[in-house]
């Protein structure tokens, strides 16, 4: 498995009244700041470098601050994959880098009746999120592009093998990692569906999470 997390997919949660389901709850948006210039918005499949905090809505009280808690580094996440809780995919979208966002998140969209950690269950949650960075997402058609070094339109081992190496560089890690070929191997076996030696734009954008 690569950088990146394996989606997870939950069960959607129907509620029938007189035969017909009931319309999910929003999650409500206030802008505090937006910056001048707008290079580029938010959208599903982006990955997000987020600082944020977090409050119960019912007393205000602080549950989680990336500034202030943990490691104090921004996070960071793909949107609509559900890495995260389903009122930060809905209520990131369309966000410029830079951009400061006040999420009030009702429970059925954070932690709903079972809670978690320091939140009770049934809260509805206000965050506190400011963008940072957007970068492509690991599935997304310019990731490919940007992969395709040959623009051929299918992923060869050694573009897949130099992809690795400025993502591990990327984060800190030596661009000769001996494992590289470990995953290339890895990649290959789970991504090259009709197993010709590469990985065609198909089989990257529909197959699996490894890249």
């Amino acid at each position: 498995m690569f950088l990146f997390s394996v989606c997870l997919i939950f069960p959607s949660l129907f509620v029938f009244v007189t035969g017909g389901k009931l319309p999910e709850p929003e999650v409500k948006i206030e802008v505090l700041h937006k910056p001048f210039m707008c290079y580029r918005n938010s959208k599903y499949g982006d990955m997000l470098l987020v600082h944020h905090e977090g409050y119960l809505e019912s007393n205000g009280t602080l549950f989680f601050s990336s500034r202030k808690h943990g490691d104090t580094n921004p996070v960071w996440f793909t949107l609509g994959i559900r890495e995260v809780i389903k009122g930060w995919d809905k209520g990131l979208k369309d966000m410029c880098a830079g951009e400061r966002r006040k999420l009030t998140v009702p429970s059925s969209l954070a932690y709903g009746k079972e809670g978690k950690g320091k939140i009770p269950p049934g809260s509805a949650l206000i965050f506190d999120i400011e963008l940072m960075e957007i970068r492509n997402g690991p599935r997304s058609h310019d990731s490919f592009r940007e992969m395709d070094l040959n623009d051929d339109w299918k992923l060869c081992r050694e573009e897949v093998r130099e992809y690795l190496k400025k993502e591990f560089e990327k984060h800190g890690y030596s661009p000769n990692d001996t494992n590289h070929e470990v995953m290339v191997d890895d990649i290959f076996k789970n991504e090259d569906e009709d197993e010709d030696g590469f990985i065609s734009a198909r089989e990257f954008t529909y197959q699996h999470d490894e890249l």
